[in-house]
């Protein structure tokens, strides 16, 4: 297991930016010029899922990317709060010290769910919402394999096994489709974020944390909101992005052929040309 040093020698750029919320040392990016658009990632993940995403929107937009509280370098909050209605505290208090009155907001997966939930709470703060493979329909039958391992009562013997990195490695190729494009250099940035100390053992506290339904909140959240989906999806079920666009009050759903759970690492040209002319829509 890498030492922090040793993470923050090898995941930082120069656009990178620490700030105080709790007691964590909250990582991200902060990336161009422009109206600001805040990227959220999903469990498992780090705010380097948008790394290609970044080098698209930072020619118009300001783009502003983070890692979550109990993943990438950010790491784990000391509470073991990890509910929604926590990250969203953490999320306002992240707006409030960068001074960003309003912005686009995006996010995959869990950081989806933050999002949609965020523009619900705090509509005022939002410009236009995009949903990559969000979560929020919680569907236990259908949950990803990690998520169910993390729920057993053998979790912590489970998070042993989860932290190999072959096994870290299944979960990767269960999210891209082209398993082609996983690399060597891909499973060791998400092996090393995700054992960064602290980090597995928040996320079977996340996993473990109750969550209410709160889909209802969908059918108020009025911003022009974009949702992307990867049809083959392993997941969240593509039948979700559906229900998100019959949801929302002002949706526009794209759905990929060929392309599974993260739209903006597997196809980043095509998906982001894609944000990009929605965002630029009157």
């Amino acid at each position: 297991m890498a030492t922090f040093q040793e993470l923050i020698h090898k995941y930082t750029t120069d656009q990178s930016r620490f700030l105080v919320i709790d007691d964590m040392l909250v990582h991200y990016r902060d990336e161009g010029k422009g109206t600001p658009i805040v990227l959220l990632h999903g469990a498992f993940s780090s705010l380097h899922t948008f790394n290609d995403w970044s080098k698209i929107l930072q020619k118009r937009y300001r783009v502003i990317s983070l890692d979550l509280m109990g993943f990438g370098l950010t790491g784990p909050n000391s509470t073991g709060d990890y509910t929604i209605g926590n990250h969203i505290r953490v999320l306002k208090r992240f707006f409030n010290i960068l001074g960003l009155k309003k912005a686009h907001l995006g996010g995959s997966s869990l950081g989806g769910w933050l999002a949609w939930e965020f523009a619900y709470r705090y509509p005022q703060r939002i410009h236009k919402l995009i949903l990559i493979d969000a979560a929020g329909f919680v569907d236990r039958e259908t949950m990803p394999l990690p998520f169910k391992l993390a729920q057993s009562p053998l979790a912590g013997r489970v998070l042993k096994f989860i932290v190999r990195k072959s096994i870290l490695e299944q979960f990767v190729k269960q999210v891209y489709y082209d398993i082609s494009k996983v690399n060597t250099k891909l499973v060791d940035r998400y092996f090393d974020l995700f054992t960064r100390e602290g980090n597995s053992q928040a996320f079977i506290d996340l996993v473990n944390a109750p969550f209410q339904d709160n889909t209802d909140f969908l059918k108020q959240i009025e911003h022009p909101t974009l949702v992307m989906w990867g049809r083959e999806d392993a997941w969240i079920s593509a039948a979700h992005a559906y229900l998100f666009e019959k949801m929302l009050p002002n949706p526009e759903l794209v759905i990929y052929e060929g392309v599974g759970h993260l739209p903006m690492e597997e196809i980043p040209a095509l998906s982001g040309k894609d944000l990009m002319a929605f965002l630029q829509k009157k």
